[in-house]
């Protein structure tokens, strides 16, 4: 019985730390809702300029992405999911498959 009694009392620890972890992400997801929608506020009221600067920014971030993978693929890293940061020997057909689908 003894054994049970502390069982039961392990379990109830446990979930109370689960759901105090909940609360934590909860109040944490209404932040970033939150945020979400002032900042699209912000962009729909940009002007047209400022917007096509937005735009051509997130582009430019974007292939700056994309030429750094570039790099690293070509100075021998791989650059797919699986096995990214790792040193590769030889080509890897997720690599080239991922860098390829970055050029369409």
């Amino acid at each position: 019985m003894k054994q049970l009694t502390q069982a039961l009392t392990e379990v109830e620890e446990k979930l109370t730390s689960l759901l105090q972890e909940v609360q934590r992400l909860r109040i944490y997801s209404h932040a970033l809702e939150e945020d979400n929608v002032r900042l699209r506020r912000e962009l729909c009221s940009l002007g047209e300029a400022e917007n096509a600067k937005v735009v051509a920014n997130a582009a430019k971030i974007q292939g700056e992405g994309y030429g750094n993978l570039s790099r690293l693929y070509s100075e021998g890293f791989h650059v797919c999911h699986l096995h990214f940061g790792q040193i590769r020997e030889g080509d890897c057909l997720f690599c080239v498959g991922f860098l390829r689908k970055e050029d369409l």
